[in-house]
């Protein structure tokens, strides 16, 4: 500020900012301004947070009552059911987990006559259906006067017949399919491809097979058969499932652990399956009562919010084009 202008302003009586020139003003203002809203954003995020964090908690009381009041409620007589559906996966809805608790749930009802497992799924993980497996055996040693009868809607195969094999008994549509015993592993081969890009792969590991089946690489003759070993003993594994569940019912043929499929009329041929029939039927026959209570654990608000926007979907590729490969029941 030059002594003319300090003059000017002593002579008007201005002092402090009112006495600043016009553009430190502006500047002051700016600045001030600019300290006002970023208070006014950072209450707007406190409180959107909050929001949020009191949604969330809303939902978890809202899912633990509803969950709570659809199976605590049921009084007298009734069928609890348990519904697989989908492919049988630790990361979706029909995971060991889920079907575990459910199974629990149900099998410990007082009410409950029996316990119905509706099942439409191609499989999955061997581990997920194992881990079913051993908690229906489990149970149904828990609960022996408790039967569990096996309801396939359109198919049953892999690994949900791993699971379907642990029940007292199986009823199918004429027109399901059942089977597919057997384990399958999927990968890719991009090495030929990278060569005519001329793309280099530089990859470290320590430990001789730590880069086991690495699609970017060329096969190894010596990892295949070791691979290949891996699936034969979790093949093995399924079938001792298979045989244990099913026993003198099933009619063993050079196919039947060949991974092949076959209608729900034919299983029943087979042994694979005990006889034709739906809900209703095991209902009306079995059970004895017309009163079901569904004990399956739902699905989150937000894990549907995700699926709707494919977010499972796209992990899901992403693991398949960049993660050693998964065993798989299906």
């Amino acid at each position: 500020m030059s002594d003319d202008d300090s003059i000017a302003n002593a002579r008007s009586g201005k002092t402090g900012v009112e006495a600043a020139p016009l553009w430190e003003r502006a500047l002051i203002e700016k600045t001030v301004l600019a300290a006002v809203c970023e208070q006014r954003t950072a209450r707007r995020w406190k409180i959107f947070f909050r929001l949020a964090f009191l949604m969330i908690f809303v939902v978890m009381a809202w899912r633990t009552v509803s969950v709570s009041s659809s199976t605590g409620g049921a009084t007298g007589k009734h069928a609890a059911l348990v519904s697989l559906q989908g492919e049988i996966v630790s990361d979706q809805q029909s995971n060991a987990a889920n079907l575990n608790a459910a199974l629990e749930r149900a099998f410990s009802a007082e009410q409950a006559a029996g316990v119905i497992l509706q099942i439409n799924s191609p499989g999955g993980s061997p581990v997920q259906a194992g881990m079913v497996n051993d908690e229906i055996r489990r149970l149904r040693a828990r609960y022996p006067t408790k039967p569990l009868y096996v309801v396939v809607d359109d198919i049953c195969a892999s690994g949900a017949y791993y699971i379907a094999v642990a029940a007292d008994k199986i009823f199918v549509d004429k027109a399901s399919i059942i089977g597919s015993i057997g384990v399958r592993m999927d990968s890719f081969g991009f090495n030929s491809l990278m060569s005519k890009l001329g793309i280099e792969r530089r990859l470290l590991t320590a430990g001789r097979n730590k880069a086991l089946n690495d699609p970017f690489l060329p096969e190894d003759k010596v990892q295949k058969k070791y691979m290949q070993n891996l699936l034969d003993e979790v093949h093995q594994q399924f079938i001792e499932a298979v045989r244990q569940g099913r026993g003198k019912r099933l009619q063993e043929t050079p196919d039947i652990f060949s991974g092949l499929v076959w209608t729900g009329q034919r299983s029943v041929a087979l042994g694979l399956a005990d006889g034709l029939g739906d809900t209703r039927y095991v209902l009306r026959e079995l059970l004895k009562t017309e009163k079901i209570v569904d004990y399956t654990v739902k699905e989150g608000m937000f894990d549907r919010f995700a699926r709707r926007f494919g977010l499972s979907a796209g992990a899901s590729a992403v693991r398949a084009l960049t993660s050693q490969e998964s065993l798989q029941f299906n």
